[in-house]
């Protein structure tokens, strides 16, 4: 079905004029929303430890645990709920076109989902993140040539870019359609109608989610090597001086 509400015209003005409360109803699910932050903690995490040989075991779990996301995001995007899924909010280029030209005229159609582009931000998020985690995994074993590692930084600097853009969107049309878009993304709830909504947010699946990722995380930590260890290593592999004159 599609999921577009076109409001009058009268109600999609700026937020100063005659703002009414209008009904919510469930629309996010809760695995799309854990799915969500938890891809905004890994990111932040993965781009503030990448120059630091300190913490690269945090960088590499976090990129694998995004890799891990987009993966369960495309299954959920295919079996999910009904705002969940592709099919409900990928739209071609004239659709996308139509709801740029809305926002310009202070205008936009109502999506009880995600609106057209916002859809296509939500690909490139994917896509980008996908060649990050497979880029990454190539550098950190080796697998390639400096051009790859220079690539994967390329990668999560457009990602970071497209993130700044995607906050941005989110501000504007939260002040144009007159709600918070971010509280949203918490609470699950958006201006619709009630047949609109979604039955059930599937707390079971997020919570499956959650756990595994956070399973993850303290695997990785406890299979971290301990500073001791890791200089008693170093120490092994290094040739000794009555060795180097031999």
């Amino acid at each position: 079905m599609n999921t577009t509400s076109a409001y009058p015209a009268k109600d999609c003005v700026p937020p100063q004029a005659d703002a009414v409360e209008r009904p919510t109803v469930l629309v996010w699910d809760a695995p799309v929303r854990v799915f969500h932050w938890l891809m905004v903690v890994c990111f932040a995490g993965a781009y503030a430890t990448a120059e630091s040989e300190t913490w690269r075991l945090v960088h590499v779990t976090l990129g694998y645990t995004m890799a891990a996301l987009v993966g369960f995001r495309l299954v959920w995007g295919l079996i999910g709920t009904r705002h969940a899924r592709f099919s409900a909010f990928v739209r071609g280029p004239q659709a996308v076109a139509r709801y740029l030209r809305g926002l310009l005229r202070r205008q936009p159609e109502h999506h009880t989902g995600h609106n057209p582009a916002g859809a296509l931000a939500i690909l490139a998020i994917l896509g980008l993140t996908a060649g990050i985690a497979l880029t990454g995994w190539a550098t950190f074993n080796d697998l390639t040539g400096e051009w790859v590692a220079e690539l994967h930084e390329g990668l999560a600097n457009g990602l970071l870019a497209l993130v700044g853009v995607h906050i941005g969107a989110v501000v504007v049309t939260s002040w144009l359609h007159r709600e918070n878009l971010a509280r949203a993304m918490l609470t699950g709830r958006k201006a619709g109608a009630p047949g609109q909504g979604i039955r059930s947010a599937w707390r079971s699946v997020a919570v499956v989610l959650l756990t595994a990722v956070l399973g993850f995380w303290v695997l990785q930590w406890q299979g971290a090597p301990q500073a001791g260890g890791a200089s008693a290593t170093l120490a092994q592999a290094a040739p000794t001086h009555g060795d180097a004159d031999e």
